[in-house]
């Protein structure tokens, strides 16, 4: 990725958030670091394939590949399954990298951050609510969802859970989500 500029992000993010679906001994063994990176991980787990083949079509596994560190949304293959059929054939042709490109770094923060974190800035936040800025330039809205799962709106209203956090990777931290959230 040569023209997207990673800016330091002041906020903390996501971390140490218990999974929704129950896998606490999966979260426990992911919250040391590992060797791998976020891209390595992610083609390495069989729920991420969509997420790697957008990523190589948007040429960024370099950049992701870097030293970072990065906080990924990382949507599994399900995700992508609830976009309207064609869609991610559509977005991974080469006409069409700059809005995949958009997409996929509306999904990335820069800086490895904890779930934690983000709950304490969504119990400080006046209305529950953390704003979060992407390296795609825009915003994702964090908040508590009843269930008490970590809930992220984007900026068109869609609303995504974390199902799996604290993926953590030697570059950044992976964050597993139910819904492809749009800038």
């Amino acid at each position: 990725m040569k023209n997207i500029r990673f800016s330091k992000v002041a906020i903390a993010l996501i971390g140490s958030l218990a999974l929704v679906s129950g896998g606490s001994a999966y979260a426990k063994h992911h919250a040391e670091m590992s060797s791998q990176n976020v891209v390595e991980k992610a083609a390495s787990t069989d729920d991420f394939s969509t997420l790697v083949a957008a990523i190589t079509a948007a040429d960024l596994v370099t950049t992701l590949s870097s030293d970072g560190p990065f906080t990924v949304f990382a949507p599994l293959n399900s995700a992508f399954a609830k976009l309207p059929a064609g869609t991610v054939e559509t977005l991974v042709k080469p006409e069409n990298k700059a809005t995949l490109t958009s997409i996929l770094t509306y999904h990335v923060v820069s800086g490895r951050f904890k779930a934690k974190d983000v709950i304490g800035l969504i119990k400080k936040a006046p209305d529950g609510v953390a704003s979060i800025p992407t390296v795609q330039g825009g915003i994702l809205k964090a908040s508590m969802g009843s269930d008490g799962s970590l809930t992220l709106t984007d900026a068109k209203g869609g609303m995504s859970k974390v199902v799996m956090a604290d993926v953590n990777q030697s570059n950044g931290v992976i964050h597993a989500i139910d819904t492809v959230v749009m800038p």
